[in-house]
């Protein structure tokens, strides 16, 4: 690689790259893989756990002294108490991959007290390698990505995943995703929300959306999405989406056009919370959309973009807010991981 990559950066990726070894070779005859259900729709094989115990020995072997939080064995392994923690997914589109559908990736991030500083996630099947350290851009394969330029909702391709497991709220994601489909070019679901945020980061995508995702899927694509120029949150987009359970990301000019969208279907409790946009997910049908608040794409651009260039006032603002889901409940369980 033609640039100097931090010490971190470099190990992430050669863990990346030994998982996706093992992934390909497996991928050769799937005839032979092992596979359990976590739960209905959601899978796990021996090569997600064969891929993680790779790459957890691989950073451990380097670092020993961090924090591991990984999709199969969740903080069995590392350090507890560091502040440097791993965010690891050994194989996002476990469903794709026992398929031989060619659309996977492992992701690895590593987060210092909360924030994401380094990142990888890496395609095997195309040996594409995203890669980002904080303020120093995001790149694939050596390449300087940005995300896309578009400004018009209408001319957009918007990427998703849908609602797959029991309990999930089918008919609250049909609204949302019809509130998208109506409003832009074409709305793609391939199954791996990891690579979905680096396509927004490399401008193939101009926005996604997504609920009921886990930190390790999206915990590296958030920093591919800010190193490109995007913008990353919840769905009324705040930063504080990470344990939300719902992530919406685009160019700045999408992103906040899906915001006017998507903001009625959010999950953050706010104290100060306009009329609309409360605490419970929207499942009736008759709802009446003239109720919610009047927010314009040039406002909630202005917005956006402020929370994304001052930290501390985004932080200030997260202290108001109370939300229902906490860091603390998140850890992989039979229902949960992914």
């Amino acid at each position: 690689m033609s640039q100097s990559l931090h010490p971190m950066l470099n190990v992430a990726i050669k863990a990346a790259r030994a998982a996706g070894s093992l992934i390909n070779r497996a991928s050769l005859d799937l005839d032979l893989l092992k596979i359990s259900t976590k739960s209905p729709n959601d899978f796990v094989t021996e090569v997600d756990q064969k891929a993680e115990e790779v790459i957890i020995e691989t950073l451990l072997g380097a670092y020993p002294g961090h924090g591991i939080l990984a999709e199969e064995s969740g903080r069995t392994h590392g350090a507890p108490d560091s502040e440097f923690v791993w965010i690891i997914d050994p194989l996002d589109g476990t469903t794709n991959f026992i398929h031989g559908f060619p659309y996977y990736a492992v992701s690895i991030a590593l987060a210092y007290r909360d924030q994401v500083q380094q990142a990888v996630v890496y395609d095997p099947t195309r040996n594409d390698l995203f890669y980002a350290s904080k303020g120093r851009g995001a790149y694939l394969n050596d390449k300087r990505i940005r995300v896309s330029k578009r400004t018009r909702m209408s001319d957009s391709l918007i990427g998703t995943g849908f609602p797959f497991r029991k309990g999930d709220n089918f008919k609250r994601y049909m609204k949302m995703f019809e509130d998208i489909m109506v409003n832009c070019a074409g709305v793609r679901r391939p199954g791996a929300a990891a690579l979905d945020l680096c396509y927004v980061a490399a401008g193939y995508y101009d926005g996604f959306f997504e609920t009921g995702l886990n930190p390790w899927d999206i915990a590296a694509g958030s920093l591919m999405i800010t190193e490109a120029g995007g913008l990353i949150g919840n769905f009324t987009g705040e930063s504080d989406f990470m344990y939300q359970r719902e992530v919406m990301a685009g160019n700045p000019r999408i992103y906040a056009q899906m915001v006017g969208l998507l903001s009625k279907y959010t999950r953050v409790i706010a104290d100060d919370a306009k009329p609309g946009l409360g605490a419970e997910p929207l499942d009736a049908a008759d709802h009446d959309a003239k109720s919610l608040p009047d927010w314009s794409p040039e406002a909630a651009l202005a917005k956006a973009e402020a929370e994304a260039q001052t930290p501390e006032a985004r932080a200030a603002a997260l202290k108001k807010r109370a939300v229902r889901i906490r860091k603390a409940d998140v850890t992989p369980t039979d229902d949960d991981a992914r």
